[in-house]
């Protein structure tokens, strides 16, 4: 699944919300409803100044607050008006949500484990990152086809979704998506269209390096 058509020159911006109480104490969120802390709305409206300079045509967002909140930065000073699907969530954890990084390593450690190794795992009883990567690719691929030639579009989502929609559109096998990296809050990964598909461009780009806080580390 690539949805190219012949190198159109399109680029699809893949940029993760900003900063949360449960990113700092690294407690899984998944699915919970949480908000940016205050330092998570002035990353969010830094990067979207940043973001508004490639002149998007299209934003589309999670439908949870962190992500609708970070959008809503990039709406401001682009004018877009910011689509919203529930597809482009965090991956549903089950158990997992709410545990802090550690609680999950003691009590699951198997499963975790498995997932680090690449394995099918459901966190927490939730998806599998294959069933993420189904719901959330195709929404992103739909805004992408309204692009005009080499136009470009912003998807705010959440770390896990972003990376595994990347994997997807670069038809990487799953067993390999955990070679891309995770996401620093409010940073982003650009996908460019060629010739033969999607390519990824940059990835986590938006700051010097900081430390990754969230469900994909």
């Amino acid at each position: 699944m690539n949805g190219s058509r012949g190198g159109r020159g399109r680029r699809i911006v893949l940029w993760r919300h900003g900063q949360t109480a449960w990113n700092l104490e690294r407690r899984f969120q998944g699915t919970t409803d949480i908000e940016l802390t205050e330092e998570g709305v002035a990353q969010a409206r830094r990067a979207a100044r940043l973001l508004a300079s490639l002149k998007p045509d299209a934003v589309v967002a999670s439908d949870l607050r962190r992500a609708a909140a970070t959008a809503a930065e990039l709406a401001a000073v682009t004018g877009l008006t910011v689509s919203h699907d529930a597809a482009l969530r965090e991956t549903y954890a089950g158990v997992w949500q709410g545990l802090t990084h550690e609680e999950i390593v003691e009590r699951y450690g198997d499963d975790y484990a498995s997932w680090k190794r690449g394995e099918p795992v459901r966190r927490g009883g939730g998806e599998l990152e294959t069933e993420v990567a189904d719901r959330a690719a195709p929404v992103v691929l739909e805004h992408a086809d309204k692009l005009p030639a080499d136009g470009t579009l912003v998807v705010v989502s959440h770390g896990g979704t972003i990376r595994t929609t990347i994997g997807r559109l670069l038809g990487l096998e799953a067993h390999h998506w955990e070679g891309l990296g995770g996401l620093t809050n409010c940073c982003w990964s650009v996908l460019g269209e060629g010739a033969r598909g999607w390519r990824l461009l940059e990835h986590n780009a938006g700051t010097l390096p900081e430390p990754v806080l969230g469900d994909d580390d």
